[in-house]
Formats: structure tokens, sequence, C-alpha cells
């Protein structure tokens, strides 16, 4: 896959609480933000932002990091990892990212609930859609405290990070008690549903983390959990973890396919359905 240009999408730019960034926008309809995995707006991610459109929806996808359509398969190994690091290093110091500490959210959440707000307006229908990817997977349901948001999407929720001091972190995500607080009333009072996935033998994702995700959703939360031989093969990132974009196999009665289809499924049940 080579670098994807991005062309077919309107760039425009959204500012809140002084900071300005670009937005990447495709088709028309009720929105669904699309926030990219590390390390940024691949050809990968843009490929899944592409099916937005296609349901009658709005892909709007925020540049928080990294260079937007930059395949860092393509350039080779050495070249892909040289450019992981360089867009891990400024998010490690970067007081906008939380990676390690729990009970807490990104401070970035403020900006992305004032960008699904703004595009609710922009966009109409009765709410907007949100899928966070690794390491801002647990950004979606963080955003899930604005009420313009209605369908929000966990795909393999990475963050806080789990290292051997921080292993409490398993059993945890990446948002603040009283956040996860009025996001549990939402889902008592207006039926939320959230939507996470993973691989089952991912350890950036173990299963305590969602077993943490039932405890305080119950019924609300709904988990998609697939075995690893799911994933595709042909991956370059070897142990699965992707979902919905490097470990996805495109085909229908693929188990990837059926998660794929399940995301869009609820951003049109949400979204489209009055």
């Amino acid at each position: 896959m080579a670098d994807d240009d991005l062309s077919d999408f309107e760039r425009s730019s959204f500012t809140h609480d002084g900071k300005t960034r670009t937005i990447f926008r495709k088709g028309s309809g009720p929105a669904v933000i699309v926030i990219s995995e590390i390390p940024g707006i691949t050809p990968n991610v843009a490929k899944f932002a592409r099916r937005i459109p296609e349901i009658g929806c709005t892909a709007v996808m925020p540049h928080l990091f990294g260079d937007p359509g930059y395949d860092p398969v393509g350039h080779g190994r050495v070249a892909g990892i040289r450019h992981m690091l360089s867009t891990m290093a400024p998010l490690c110091i970067s007081r906008e990212f939380t990676m390690l500490a729990t009970g807490k959210s990104s401070p970035v959440i403020d900006w992305l609930r004032a960008l699904g707000g703004d595009e609710h307006k922009r966009c109409g229908g009765p709410g907007v859609g949100a899928i966070g990817m690794c390491f801002t997977g647990g950004f979606a349901l963080a955003m899930a405290t604005h009420p313009s948001l209605l369908a929000p999407v966990l795909s393999q929720p990475s963050t806080p990070f789990i290292t051997p001091w921080k292993k409490q972190n398993a059993h945890n995500i990446d948002i603040s008690p009283e956040e996860l607080a009025v996001v549990k009333g939402r889902c008592a009072a207006e039926g939320l549903t959230v939507l996470g996935m993973r691989f089952k033998g991912d350890k950036f994702v173990p299963a305590s983390r969602f077993d943490f995700l039932r405890e305080q959703l119950g019924d609300a939360f709904v988990a998609i959990e697939l075995e690893d031989d799911a994933a595709n093969p042909n991956a370059v990132m070897k142990n699965p973890h992707s979902v919905v974009t490097e470990h996805l196999i495109d085909e229908p009665g693929q188990p990837t396919r059926a998660a794929l289809d399940e995301v869009l499924d609820l951003f049109r049940r949400r979204l489209l359905t009055a």
C-alpha cells in the first residue's frame, strides 16, 4: 500500500480553547468522528473512514498526530519504525495525552467533545458517532459524556499502557471516575450502547480491561472478542491487534469483517433511524 494523498477528503480546520487542528471530512449525513491509531491517519485508517459515507454518514477525521496519509509499511521496515518513534516521542511529553495514569481522561478529550458538538450542528441528525483505535481507543468512551455522542466504539483500547510497575492498568481504561459516572448514567437513562473490540490474545488490550467495562457498564457494554487466528496473516504487525484496519480480512464470512459490519450497523441504528 502506498501513501494516501487523501485528496477525496475535504480539508478544513476546527479551533477550540485556542487549539486549531486540521480536519478531513467526507460524505454527508450525521457525523462519525474517526480518531486514528498510532502512527496517525494511515491509508488503512482512511480506508475505514471511507466506509462511513457509504452508509449515509459523514466521516470526520481530526489530525491529532503523525503525518496524514503516510504509509509506515510502504516505506520499508526501518523507515516505518523511525516514523513510529518520531510520532510517539511528542505524545510521550505532550500534556494533551495521558498514557499511563489510571482514573484520568486525556485533556485532548475536551477538544474532541467540542468537535463532536460542532459536527452535530453542521451535519444534523440525532447526534454523532465516534470510534477510537488503539492509543485513542478509550477516547470515544470519554467523549460520551457529551449528549451529542450516541454511538461510541472502542477498537482495541490500549491505554493506560500496562507496564511491570503499572499492572493495575490492565483492569482500567483512560477515563476519570467523574466522566465514567456520567457515561453510566447515560447508559441507564438513555439506553446508550458502548461497543468494544479486541483480539483475545492482544497483550495491549487484556481481557481484564473488558471485564472492567462490563463491571462498570453492565449490558450497555457490547464486547466483540475475536480469536487470534481471525486476524489477517499478511499484516506486517504479526501480533493480532487492529480489528478494522491493519488486521482486517475484508471478505464476507470473516470474523473481522463481521466486526466491521457490526460497527457500521451501530452507526446506522443510532444515527440514521428516526
